[in-house]
Order: structure tokens, then sequence, then C-alpha cells
């Protein structure tokens, strides 16, 4: 049995791209290689690892080896960048993960620093939810993350932050300094229904009020224009602020509650050195 990096990463680039031409992109080759490199995998293994009918996913077998397939790469590819590293600066590839306010708030200037600081670093950004996110992390899908109140470990925080209310600009108490959600219990609540979901039970037992939400939202784009049309009122992350426009205000919350932003690599396997490289910077 011949089995190489190409074709494993060939693999694991249809399965997280959902097809050939999204991972021939990806990969920057052409799709004909992607599809050699896959096929020659699937002889050497004697089996299929890849659905061909519909959007490409892994066959049963395939998701049986993906961890392993991940791990592998994950592992050439420290060993290159380790070599690369010898003067003591990161480069090649990065894949770093972080939830959409996040996105928004944080990783611009974030990213602007370590392009100055690393120039020959190329950090590729995945945006999912705060329970995607971490996923990705321990499947090696990337090699650093932004965790949302992670268990103590050897990452660096960045942020900590804080919830408000989010109302339309001509919402009574739109001026306030800061607002109590027991002021709010006559208007429809609309319910995020991603990572931040916690948060705001947290934040409605402080207040000892009763969360009875008239939607439930998983998009903030969809949250966002729901709260600008009168539909309701929410309650978001401090960082969401950038993505708003002027018919949309926050206010902080009466009941403090706070989410905690970490940088981190994985917990169960040996940390990419460039994301070490990273969160070393920001410690500093």
């Amino acid at each position: 049995m011949s089995i190489n990096i190409a074709q494993l990463r060939a693999f694991l680039a249809v399965a997280d791209e959902g097809g050939f031409s999204a991972a021939a992109d990806a990969l920057r080759i052409s799709q004909s290689a992607v599809s050699h490199a896959v096929a020659a995998l699937e002889k050497s293994l004697g089996c299929r690892v890849l659905v061909r009918q519909g959007k490409p996913g892994p066959t049963a077998f395939g998701e049986t080896i993906l961890e392993h397939a991940r791990t592998a790469v994950a592992a050439t590819d420290a060993i290159r960048v380790l070599a690369e590293h010898r003067d003591g600066r990161p480069t090649g590839p990065l894949r770093l993960a972080a939830p959409p306010t996040v996105c928004q708030g944080l990783l611009p200037e974030l990213l602007a620093r370590w392009r100055d600081e690393f120039p020959q670093l190329t950090i590729r950004v995945f945006e999912g939810e705060d329970d995607e996110v971490a996923d990705w992390l321990a499947s090696a899908t990337v090699e650093l993350a932004v965790l949302v109140d992670p268990p103590p470990g050897d990452g660096v925080p960045i942020g900590e932050d804080r919830f408000h209310a989010l109302l339309p600009h001509d919402h009574p108490l739109a001026d306030q300094v800061e607002i109590d959600l027991r002021d709010l219990d006559d208007t429809p609540f609309l319910l995020s229904c991603g990572g931040c979901e916690r948060h705001v039970r947290d934040a409605y037992r402080q207040a000892g009020a009763r969360l009875e939400p008239a939607h439930r939202i998983r998009e903030l784009g969809t949250l966002f224009a729901m709260v600008r049309a009168g539909v309701g009122i929410s309650v978001v992350p401090g960082l969401a602020e950038p993505m708003l426009d002027a018919r949309l205000v926050l206010v902080p919350l009466r009941q403090r509650v706070t989410r905690s932003l970490v940088l981190t690599g994985p917990l169960a396997r040996p940390w990419h050195p460039a994301a070490s490289a990273l969160v070393e910077a920001l410690r500093r």
C-alpha cells in the first residue's frame, strides 16, 4: 500500500470544501490533479473514500479515516514549518477559526498586525459558530482558533466581551446609559441561537426575568434585519457593533454578562509552530 500526503491533502480538501472544483481552488492546483490524487488514494486503500453523486462528501469509510488524515497532514505541515522556521520567523499557510463577531470586531486589527510582524506567514480565516470553531480546532481542520470561554490552557486572552441590548434607533430606551432586562419585558424578544444563547439565558437569570423568545434566529444578518424592522429586540455581544448600521444601537445591560475570548491552539496535540509564534507575539 502506497499512500502519500498529496493524496490525503486532496481527500481532505474535497471533504472540507464540498467539491472537487472548490478543493482545486483551495489547493491551487487543477481539478484533474485533485481527482487523480483521490483516485490514487482509493486505489491504494482498495475502497472509496468519497461519494461522487450530488455534493461530494466522505463515504462511511472516509469518515473513519478523516481525523487520521488530518493528523498526518498537520504533522507533515508542522515538520515543513519547523524546517522553514530555523531563522526564527514562521512561514507557510495557517488556518485560523473564529466566531462571526470576532471576525468583524477583533480579527481585522490582529491580521494587520500579524501581516507586518510575520510577512512570510499566510493566514486563512474560517468563520463559524462557537461550537463549529471548537470542533474545527479539535479535528485539525484549523491550527489556531479564537474560543469562547474555553477551559484553562496555553492560549492567550484577547478580549472580554460584554453583552448589550440590541434595539432599533428609535426605541424609547435607545438613549439610556444601560438597560435592565426587566424593562424590556413588554417587547418581543429575538433569541440568537448561536454560541451566545447561554450568555443570554444567564443575563435573564441574573435579572430575574422570564425568557420567552418570539423568534429563534441563527444568522446575525437576519437578527439585525428583524430588529431594524421593529419585529423585536435582542441581546448580542459588544463586538457586534462594527456590523451595525445607524438604524440599530447597542445599550449595555445592567446585568453584567461577559464572554472571554482566547486565542489558542489544540488541546490534545502539539501546536503548529506558527500558531505558537502568533500566540506568543500577543502574550508579549
